[in-house]
């Protein structure tokens, strides 16, 4: 109840007074059943734009630091995490990506839909980095189908010189793929539909690719003091080897 009271009275309203989200594509999500909406991650406030373009109340795996903190601000962050479908996730373990993979599917065995950055961090400069394969273990041991989303950022002018931020909310087809039942623990297939998600989000939202992991950019620029694109530059393979590593749509 506390969710839909956050979503369409007490944040909602002031979000679409501010920013004017706009939805595209919202009828590729299914009104029942579980799904998984893999989203690029540009900015920390994701995870609000996208859930107020739907009807369905969209899950979501947070670090439980959300979830443990004390005296009154400790119990209003928990019980807002909590009311918006964040389930929270240890992400100090050895254990960590395992447990946030087995919650994922538990998530999506209960028929719910579940939120996920496949990139597994926002973006150090505004490309699209590498997947990681957690997103296509679990798809392929619940079944679900996964829906491309772009969140997409663009700066509107004001008079005097002042600027908005209006964001658009992109909603790809349902990516389908039973044809791969069974296969789940193999790197290459999970590699492979990985790939061809990140494609559709590639699509959906016109950034560029970068075959490298965004934490690894982001932990080389915290160690070096290098920008993005420095390390990037350094990291990704050169250009002939770039064109047959980026993700591409897989045959039938």
């Amino acid at each position: 109840m506390f969710y839909w009271f956050l979503k369409f009275v007490a944040i909602g309203p002031a979000v679409r007074a501010v920013f004017r989200p706009r939805a595209e594509g919202t009828e590729n999500v299914p009104a029942t059943g579980a799904a998984i909406l893999a989203s690029n991650h540009l900015s920390a406030a994701d995870w609000i734009f996208m859930p107020m373009s739907l009807k369905r109340r969209v899950t979501f795996l947070a670090k439980a630091e959300y979830f443990t903190g004390t005296g009154i601000k400790g119990a209003a962050q928990r019980a807002f995490f909590s009311a918006a479908g964040q389930v929270p996730i240890d992400r100090s373990s050895a254990s960590a990506a395992e447990n946030a993979i087995l919650t994922g599917i538990r998530t999506l065995h209960e028929g719910k839909i579940l939120g996920i950055y496949p990139e597994g961090t926002r973006s150090p400069d505004g490309r699209l980095f590498r997947g990681k394969t957690g997103v296509a273990r679990m798809a392929l041991e619940t079944g679900a189908p996964v829906i491309p989303v772009a969140m997409v950022y663009r700066k509107k002018k004001l008079p005097f010189g002042k600027k908005i931020t209006r964001v658009t909310v992109r909603f790809g087809k349902p990516l389908d793929f039973s044809r791969y039942e069974g296969m789940s623990g193999d790197r290459f297939v999970e590699r492979s539909i990985t790939d061809e998600i990140l494609y559709e989000i590639m699509m959906l939202s016109g950034q560029e690719y970068v075959d490298v992991y965004g934490a690894t950019v982001k932990k080389s620029m915290d160690a070096t003091g290098a920008s993005a694109p420095e390390i990037v530059a350094r990291l990704q393979p050169p250009p002939d080897e770039a064109s047959d590593r980026a993700p591409t749509s897989l045959a039938g």
